[in-house]
């Protein structure tokens, strides 16, 4: 009967995987040649069904696979040449004679005297002792001005299968990156090895042997002993505890006559996104910069110290490590040990030290007559941002902006950058918000804190008259003032009565009232301050010139 059977195992299998890059081999030729003795591959079977007649055994039943050196003599004969050439996820049946097999004795109570024994084998798992870890990158990105390193910290994410393709873990599924330190131990050995020298933005597969993963006993969860692990891994983050912060300028305007110090407050826009690109916040989304004083822990340590030394129009690329950003924990759409680029754009800085700055840009040779408070102004001007955002321009209106300077007509930074001014005279007017229009702003027009740049021409200057003065005498006042006023000799002056007589007397230039005033409030104000009882009506008890007054503040004759 033994005449019968083959003299060696036959295998046949209904399943061969069209894609094979690895196969047992029993005595690997270059490994034999390095070492002098056979070092053999292991090999874990899932699906090991072993068959005579009225007996069957199988790793199944025993829920666990079968894990072995291959042609090191720990099996029968006929499997050791059998798994030979076999690849992960090829199935097999083995029909192993006797001869190869337990022979004429068997094993007592289990396999009878010159048994064929049929396997039917799905191999799941291959590695040798000799392998070192597998690493296979298939995308880099074209820029790669960092690799991992030993100490870096870094995030990934990751598919975690067996060589098999079962997976058993994913980053993926719990939508969060795994984020670890490496080469310190952090990792199993072969992971540690098979993030070092990845990119920003690389995707690799990293191959690790058991021995250099979870060995022989598995992690006692999801990963069995002795078997090999598969991570798909995409690095998205990388950074050093001993980093500092990155500045990359972009664009740095040629004229750059102040840069920014500590304690000043700027305004800027900026895209916030992580290191893999992943926009996080805008200020451009919200079409409002964002406002802050620098240097004064207002903001993250990182672009404290990232917006120092910056111009007005400048646009530069800060790149801040955790420990000067968010930290472990992160902050809303920021995961925790995020690396966080910013690229900004600044718009204005000031201090709130600084005054109104004044530079003339053209003045007439004939400049006596300087412009003072309580003249009256016309001027042309452009209205800008410091970045030279147009806001208005009077000339674009078609008419001048006429004033009373000192009165409160425009904004403080505005009445101190017109003094001292002649007709003809040009210059350009920087006012800090905290002179202009505050923090606030004018909806619609001034953005709040802004810095506003006025290049101004004055065209006309009417002086005023003295200060607390509506109305003054170009000449002696008359002794008989208050009859020369009540026209009806009634011993009382009505606001009609006053008023053409303050009419009359500027229009044949014997007076002069306040430039830059509607007539009809001045002559009211002027009436009222004289009528003491507040009747409507001026007797010549209540009548009183200034100089007659014996308490200052009245705008009166």
């Amino acid at each position: 009967m033994d005449a019968q059977l083959p003299r060696t195992p036959t295998s046949f299998g209904p399943w061969h995987p069209t894609w094979c890059s690895r196969s047992h081999f029993a005595v690997p030729p270059a490994r034999f040649s390095r070492q002098g003795v056979a070092n053999t591959s292991t090999f874990r079977s899932q699906n090991t069904r072993a068959a005579i007649p009225n007996l069957r055994r199988s790793s199944y039943d025993r829920g666990s696979t079968f894990n072995v050196f291959v042609g090191k003599g720990q099996l029968i004969a006929g499997m050791d040449k059998a798994l030979v050439g076999m690849c992960v996820n090829e199935r097999r049946f083995v029909k192993i004679p006797p001869k190869l097999a337990y022979g004429s004795e068997g094993v007592s109570g289990v396999i009878p005297p010159n048994a064929v024994l049929h396997f039917d084998v799905l191999l799941i798992d291959l590695w040798n002792p000799e392998d070192e870890v597998q690493v296979e990158t298939y995308f880099k990105p074209e820029k790669c001005t960092r690799r991992v390193q030993v100490s870096d910290f870094v995030r990934y994410h990751y598919n975690g299968t067996f060589l098999d393709g079962t997976l058993f873990d994913s980053s993926h599924n719990r939508m969060r990156t795994y984020d670890t330190y490496v080469g310190i131990g952090w990792l199993i050995p072969g992971m540690d090895q098979g993030l070092l020298g990845m990119c920003i933005g690389e995707k690799r597969i990293i191959t690790i042997p058991p021995f250099l993963a979870y060995g022989e006993e598995g992690d006692g969860k999801e990963i069995p002993g002795q078997a090999s692990l598969v991570f798909d891994v995409a690095l998205l983050d990388l950074h050093n505890p001993k980093d500092g912060i990155t500045i990359e300028n972009q664009l740095v305007p040629e004229s750059c006559e102040r840069r920014t110090q500590t304690g000043d407050f700027i305004r800027y826009h900026y895209n916030g996104t992580l290191l893999d690109g992943t926009l996080f916040d805008s200020s451009y989304s919200r079409n409002r910069t964002y406002d802050t004083y620098v240097g004064k822990g207002y903001v993250i340590a990182g672009m404290d110290e990232g917006l120092l030394g910056v111009c007005t129009g400048e646009r530069r690329r800060i790149i801040i490590p955790p420990h000067l950003g968010y930290g472990e924990e992160g902050r809303g759409k920021i995961p925790g040990s995020a690396v966080l680029v910013f690229d900004i754009h600044v718009a204005d800085f000031h201090n709130p030290s600084d005054s109104v700055s004044i530079t003339v840009n053209y003045k007439p040779s004939n400049c006596s007559l300087l412009s003072k408070k309580g003249d009256y102004l016309k001027y042309h001007y452009n209205a800008s941002l410091l970045d030279g955002t147009l806001l208005v321009s009077t000339q674009s209106l078609g008419k001048t902006y006429n004033i009373v300077l000192g009165s409160g007509q425009v904004v403080i930074g505005m009445d101190m950058g017109l003094q001292d001014m002649c007709v003809g005279e040009r210059r350009t007017v920087v006012i800090p918000p905290h002179l202009g229009y505050g923090e606030d702003g004018v909806e619609g027009e001034v953005p709040g804190s802004a810095v506003l740049v006025f290049d101004i021409e004055l065209l006309e200057l009417v002086s005023g008259l003295p200060e607390g003065y509506m109305f003054v005498w170009n000449g002696e006042v008359s002794p008989n003032l208050f009859e020369e006023i009540d026209q009806n000799h009634d011993g009382e002056v009505l606001l009609e009565e006053f008023s053409e007589y303050i009419q009359a007397q500027v229009d044949s230039g014997k007076g002069k009232l306040a430039p830059g005033f509607d007539f009809e409030k001045i002559v009211k104000n002027m009436f009222t301050n004289q009528d003491r009882d507040g009747n409507g009506k001026v007797t010549v008890e209540e009548f009183k010139l200034k100089d007659q007054e014996a308490k200052e503040g009245h705008d009166e004759l």
